[in-house]
C-alpha cells in the first residue's frame, strides 16, 4: 500500500512540475471552449434572409412588406431590381426572392367579390432547401394574412395556441461536456502512451520491474493519479464555462463524475495498448493523434452524432468517445439520472474491461 502511495504522489508531482505541459494540458481546451463559445455558443436560432423587389411602389405593397417586418425570423432586405436580388439569390446570400409586380395594389380596388388572386412570383435558393421552404411558408404566412384581411374571412375552425416552456439549450451548452470528454481521451490515451513508452525508453520500467513492485500497484497508482488529475481539470474548465457562459450542471453530479471515471479508465486502457504496440516515444505520439483525430469528429465532441450519415452511424455508436460525451450532455443539460444512461454506462465498462485485457497482453517492462 506504501508503494501505492508513493507511486501516485510521484506521479502528480511530475505532471504539476511540468509546468510547460499542465498548462497546455489546460489551456487548450479551455482556449478552445472560449473560441467556439464566442463564435458559436450564442446561435440557438434560425433566421430567413428575403430579398423583396417593389416594382409596384405602393400602400399596399408597403403592407405587404411591414408584415414581413414583423416576423423575427426573417432577415428582409429591399432590392432595387429583380436581376440583382436573383444574382444573390444564386450566391447563396439570399434563401428567397419576392417581387411584388406593377399593379399589385390596382389590382385590389375592385370590389371585394370579384377579387381573383395576385399572383407573387417567388424564388428560392434550392442548394438550401429547408432554409428555403421555411421562407416560403414565412412569405405564403404573410400573403394569407392579407387575403384574409381583404375578404374579411371569418374561419370556421380555429386553434387554440399553448406556448410550452423548455430548455432554452445554445451551442455553448452542447459543447462543454464535448471540450470535457474530448480532455479525458486527450490526457488518457495520448498521455499514458506516450508517457509510458518514454518510461520504457529511458529504462524506467526496467528498473522498478527489478523491485518487489508489482504490476497491478503500478497501473493502480497510475490510474489514481489520472482520476484525481481528470477530475481537476473537469472542474476547472466547468467552473470557467460557467463564469464566462453562464452553463450550469443540471444534473446530478456524482452521475458526472461516475462518467468521468468510467471514461478516464476506458481511455487509459487503450493508452496502455497503444504504449505496449509503440517501440518509442516517437511512434506513440502518432499513434495516438490517427485513433484520437477522427475520434473528435466522430464521436459527437463537435457536432451531433445524429447529423452523421447514416453508413456511419454502426461505427458511432460503437465508440466510446460517442458514449462518453453524449452521457456528460445528458447530465450536463438535461439532467438525466444514472440509470437512464445505463447504454452508455454499459459501453464504457466494455471497453474498459476488454481494453484492459488487451493491454494485459501488450504491456512490456522493457
Amino acid at each position: 500500500m506504501k508503494a501505492y502511495w508513493q507511486l501516485t504522489l510521484t506521479q502528480l508531482r511530475i505532471f504539476l512540475r511540468n509546468r510547460q505541459v499542465l498548462f497546455w494540458t489546460l489551456a487548450f481546451p479551455i482556449f478552445l471552449m472560449i473560441m467556439l463559445g464566442s463564435f458559436l455558443g450564442n446561435g440557438n436560432g434560425m433566421s430567413v434572409s428575403i430579398g423583396v423587389v417593389d416594382q409596384d411602389q405602393s400602400l399596399q405593397s408597403k403592407q405587404l412588406m411591414n408584415i414581413l417586418k414583423k416576423n423575427e425570423a426573417i432577415q428582409l432586405q429591399k432590392e432595387k431590381n429583380k436581376d440583382g436580388a436573383i444574382k444573390l439569390l444564386k450566391k447563396g446570400d439570399l434563401h428567397v426572392v419576392v417581387i411584388i409586380p406593377k399593379g399589385y395594389e390596382s389590382h385590389f380596388s375592385s370590389t371585394p367579390t370579384n377579387l381573383k388572386p395576385f399572383t407573387l412570383p417567388v424564388y428560392y435558393n434550392e442548394t438550401n432547401f429547408a432554409v428555403s421552404q421555411i421562407g416560403i411558408q414565412l412569405v405564403n404566412g404573410a400573403v394569407d394574412a392579407i387575403s384574409k384581411k381583404m375578404v374579411d374571412y371569418v374561419p370556421v375552425v380555429m386553434t387554440e395556441t399553448q406556448g410550452i416552456e423548455s430548455l432554452n439549450l445554445k451551442y455553448i451548452d452542447f459543447l462543454v461536456p464535448g471540450i470535457v470528454a474530448m480532455m479525458i481521451m486527450s490526457n488518457n490515451m495520448n498521455g499514458v502512451a506516450g508517457q509510458i513508452a518514454a518510461w520504457r525508453e529511458r529504462g524506467i520500467l526496467r528498473r522498478m520491474q527489478g523491485t518487489t513492485l508489482k504490476a497491478s500497484t503500478f497501473i493502480a497508482a497510475q490510474i489514481t493519479a489520472r482520476l484525481f488529475l481528470n477530475g481537476m481539470q473537469a472542474l476547472i474548465v466547468l467552473g470557467v464555462a460557467h463564469l464566462i457562459f453562464g452553463v450550469e450542471v443540471r444534473g446530478s453530479w456524482f452521475t458526472l463524475i461516475t462518467f468521468v471515471i468510467l471514461g478516464t479508465l476506458a481511455f487509459m486502457a487503450i493508452g496502455f495498448i497503444i504504449a505496449g504496440i509503440a517501440k518509442t516515444p516517437e511512434s506513440a505520439s502518432p499513434i495516438a493523434g490517427f485513433l484520437s483525430f477522427p475520434l473528435l469528429f466522430l464521436g459527437g465532441v463537435f457536432f451531433p452524432i445524429k447529423d452523421m450519415p447514416e453508413y456511419l452511424q454502426p461505427i458511432v455508436q460503437a465508440l466510446p468517445i460517442a458514449h462518453l460525451s453524449h452521457a456528460l450532455r445528458e447530465t450536463m443539460n438535461v439532467g438525466a439520472s444514472f440509470i437512464s444512461l445505463g447504454t452508455e454506462a454499459l459501453v464504457l465498462g466494455c471497453w474498459l474491461i476488454v481494453a484492459f485485457i488487451v493491454a494485459s497482453f501488450t504491456f512490456k517492462w522493457e
